[in-house]
This record gives C-alpha cells, structure tokens and sequence, in this order.
C-alpha cells in the first residue's frame, strides 16, 4: 500500500474513504501471559458490522469491545509524527498501520474534525463516534515505551470508538460519509482537553456530562471527575475535620495463631473503592491505628490484623477484647497503593501480614487481565486468607520459612519483564533487601511502591523549631514528631501514621534527618520529612 499522505489535521470531512478493514482473534501479549485482541489485520472481503463490532474480530472485554466500543478508528498520520518523536522505541517497528489496534484506516478522519456523536456511514453500516479512546498499558507494551499510553492524550492522537446504529456489511474503499453531527463544537481533541489535560474546569466537565450520546465508561468517568473537582473546590479555603463514626463489629475470625480478621459494618448501602485502601480505627483509649482493608466497602469492610508481641495496645485490645456486636470508631478510608494501570506486569512482594495490603489488587487484577505474580514469605501456619490466595492459582508464591525456604529478591527483580511495577509490604528487613536489590540491578525507585506495616518511631530526642511562630518543642524518645505537634495545639494532616503516605509531611528549613517510611521520594527527602515516623537529629526547624 503506498504511504498515505498527510493532510491538514485541522482542515474538515465531510467525505472519506475506507482504505484498510482490520480484524484480528485474541493472541499472546509478547513476553507477558496474557492475551491481546491489539495484532489485527487486513482484510481485503467485505465484512459483516454488527452492534458489538466487525465479524471475526476478538475483543479483551476488560478494556475493549462491547456495543460502545464495538469499532475502533485511527488515524494514520499519527504513525510518521510517533516515529520521530520515539525514535529509540524498542518496537520502533510497530509504529505501522494497525498499531493501535485499529479496525478502521482512513485518510483525513482524526481527533480534530471528528466530534463525539457524528453518525456515519460506511457501506451499509451506520456508526456513531461515543467514546475517546482510552488507552490501557497494552500500548506501552506494544512499543516498549514506558508510559507511552499517557502520550497518545497528551498529544489527542487516541482515536476513538463507534456504536453501531445499523448493521451490515463494510470494505475496502467504501466511501465514510458524516451524516449527522449533533455537537460540532466537541471534537474529540477538545473532549480530551477537559477529560485529561485540565480536569479543574468544573464547567466543562458539567457541559461533558450533559452529552447524552457519550458511552456507559465516559459518563461514569466524567460522574467521578466532577465530584473530585467539587470536593476539591469545597475543602480549597476550608480544612474538613477528620469524621468519626461508629460502626459495628459483626464477624471475628482467627485464622491462625496470631491473625484474626474483624469484618465492621454500619448502616446503609457502601460505595464500592478501589484496592489499596487503608482504614483509621480509634480506640476507647484514644489510640488510632491504621489497617489495609481485605475486602468490602465504605459501610462494610473486613480487616486482617495481627497481634503483635510487642503490642503498644492496638491489636492487643482488638484481639483480646473486642467482641462482636461491639462498636469501635471508624475514621478515614484512604488510598496508599495504587492501581499502576500503565505497567506491563505487576509484581508483588509481601511478607506476614503484609498481605493484607495487596490481596485485593490481586483480585481485581484477575478480573482485568493484568499480568502478575505474588510471591509471599511466610510461616505456613500463619497464612491468613487461604481462599483468597488460593483462587489466585499459579500467580502466587509462597516461602515457607518454616521449611527454610527463602525468596530470592533480587533474582525476582533481575529477571522481572520489561515495564514491570513492584509492590512490597513487609517487614523492615525486607523493604531494605528490596531497596538495596533494586540499586544492584538498576531498576529505579519510581517502579516501588513500598508499604510498611511496622516501623519504629522512637528514638534519640531533638528539639524543633516552628520557623512561622519561633516556637520550639522538644520531642521526647518514646514520642513522633506528629504527637508533639499536636499536643502544642499545631493543626498536621495525617492519615496511615505508618509512613506510607506522606499526608503527615512537613518542610525542613534547617538541620538533619532520620528518614523513615516509604511516603517520601529521594529528591523530597533534601527538603522535609514525614512527621509521624521520620526523626530530627539534634535540632531542626520547620515549616508547614
């Protein structure tokens, strides 16, 4: 096929002509085990178009296919500008017709003259434009360009997905004819300007949502990015105290020696949230504590703690007192470990009750066909979950230390697959093996998310300083920095008070740190600290 020539991507269509049909079956994902609808092909015969999309052409449910997304177009220009711009891509090859994935080629057809609800016709078939794409990490993959799929809306070079209104057959050099266009003001670059770009303009997103032909995945998106602006909008210029409410303790289950899961509950009906949340418990003593939540949802969540020897009280009570049908007070549901959706392969890395923190993201990345591997180091009287795990199959490993089996981190991370993200939850010991295995086999900290369970904040004392106030404290051995704050009446945000998220930082204007906690990146470690773990030494001053 002779190369298609490049026309002005502002100037506008009102006629086009299909000049490649693409379909593929599902196939291997190079190098990952998982399977992937994106290697389609030519066909030269004309091909039957029903309501969920081209005849013989496969789907990955997860992200693609279904009667909103049941054709994909893209525009071919877009592959000269990629080649440029990438021109060290591992796959620089794949930067050709095809792709993306595409099922439809055209000539003049792109992101800035095609705007979502345009009806058009092709052949017998009557499509409607009712979704940007949305690319998945299978593009980052595709090329080998980490984070490549974050491109492809930052430039508005996504392409975008047809509902069919009418089926029938399709084919090579058919004429595309615009039939109808309802909002010519929204082209699919401007949609992606609001939707990616510059999510703070309310308005916008509000004028998005009133679009009634956007498909079931854009509306529900665009429902939750207008709720984070307003939220963002109310809390700008007013700090919401932390909420407490009570809920109840319903279901109290040992599953080994020394871990016990705690199912709490309140009335009404939850909002389901994402894996990697941690929840905040306040004590009758006044003690909060932080735990990763197992399962459930805003009104009804199961928790897996253990009873620590050396308890300061927390899971010491929650164990040995706690009954069910008691009430006990629930504070914030926060994010800590992300969904790393842009990875091409997902490892996870958990000793203990470390496992409490990831075994949802394994769930869900099952369902969504990620590619990933849980290896667990563990005593095997003391695993907890055992149906959970179990359901995973081959995707987790388990140590047993009891049988003086020992996990070979840095041959995990060594031998992991390209554009691999780790997740590690576990004892100090491990997250430093970790850490040092990654410098050895140059993998950067940015593909780490590290979670600690357990860390020690006591020790040596120093004394601070407020730079605002000049107001100086003294922080004790047994006591955080974050404790003193706000027993001198000082007003610090906090969340997992394990270190893990960094809510609880602070500025450094002056002196050294003890840096403990994972919430703190290594250029942020040269200008503050987390206040709930990290120690001064001697004497600091700071700010916030």
């Amino acid at each position: 096929m002779a190369p298609i020539p490049l026309p002005d991507l502002d100037a506008p269509w009102h006629e086009d002509t299909l000049l490649q049909l693409r379909t593929s079956k599902m196939k291997p994902m190079l190098n990952l085990d998982i399977t992937t609808g994106i290697y389609k092909q030519p066909r030269t015969e004309r091909v039957f178009c029903s309501s969920t999309g081209l005849e013989s052409d496969e789907h990955d449910l997860t992200f693609h296919g279904g009667v909103d997304k049941a054709v994909h177009q893209y525009y071919p220009g877009h592959y000269t500008s990629w080649r440029k711009e990438f021109p060290h891509a591992e796959r620089l090859d794949a930067f050709q017709l095809g792709g993306f994935g595409e099922n439809l080629v055209a000539e003049k057809m792109n992101e800035r003259n095609v705007c979502i609800g345009d009806k058009v016709r092709i052949g017998e078939v009557l499509l409607q434009v009712c979704l940007p794409r949305q690319p998945c990490f299978k593009l980052n993959h595709r090329f080998g360009l980490k984070a490549f799929a974050a491109q492809t809306w930052k430039k508005s070079r996504t392409g975008w997905y047809y509902r069919v209104l009418e089926e029938g057959s399709m084919g090579v050099g058919d004429r595309i004819v615009l039939v109808e266009r309802p909002h010519p003001r929204w082209t699919i670059e401007r949609i992606q300007e609001y939707f990616h770009r510059d999510t703070s303009r309310l308005d916008k997103l509000l004028e998005l949502s009133k679009i009634e032909e956007f498909g079931d995945e854009m509306k529900g998106s665009l429902k939750q990015k207008i709720a984070k602006c307003e939220a963002e909008i109310a809390v700008k210029d007013k700090k919401e105290p932390e909420r407490w409410e009570e809920f109840t303790l319903i279901d109290k289950k040992r599953h080994t020696p020394h871990i016990t899961s705690f199912t709490f509950s309140k009335p009404g009906d939850g909002e389901e949230f994402d894996p990697g949340f941690f929840v905040r418990l306040k004590l009758p003593s006044g003690l909060i504590r932080s735990y990763s939540i197992v399962s459930g949802d805003t009104h009804k969540f199961q928790l897996g703690i253990k009873r620590e020897g050396t308890s300061r009280g927390g899971s010491r009570y929650l164990h040995d007192e706690l009954k069910e049908g008691d009430k006990i007070l629930v504070g914030k549901m926060t994010e800590s470990v992300p969904i790393t959706s842009q990875a091409s392969n997902h490892i996870f890395i958990a000793g203990g009750i470390g496992i409490t923190a990831f075994l949802m993201h394994a769930d869900i990345y099952s369902q969504i066909n990620f590619n990933y591997t849980l290896h667990y180091a563990v005593t095997s009287e003391e695993i907890p979950f055992k149906p959970l795990l179990e359901k995973m199959g081959d995707k987790v490993v388990i140590y047993d230390k009891s049988k003086g089996q020992r996990m070979d981190i840095h041959g995990i991370l060594k031998n992991r697959t390209w554009n691999s993200f780790v997740y590690a939850c576990g004892p100090q010991r491990m997250i430093d093996t970790i850490v040092r295995s990654a410098n050895e086999v140059g993998m950067s900290q940015e593909d780490i998310h590290f979670e600690a369970f357990q860390i020690n904040t006591s020790g040596d004392p120093f004394t601070v300083q407020v730079k605002n106030s000049g107001q100086k404290l003294e922080v004790k051995g047994e006591k955080t920095l974050l404790q003193v704050l706000r027993d001198a009446g000082l007003d610090v945000d906090s969340s997992c008070e394990t270190g893990n998220c960094g809510t609880c930082r602070v500025e450094v204007c002056e002196g050294k740190v003890e840096h403990r906690g994972s919430g703190l990146g290594e250029e942020d470690k040269g200008k503050a600290m987390l206040s709930c773990v990290s120690r001064g030494v001697g004497h600091i001053v700071i700010d916030f």
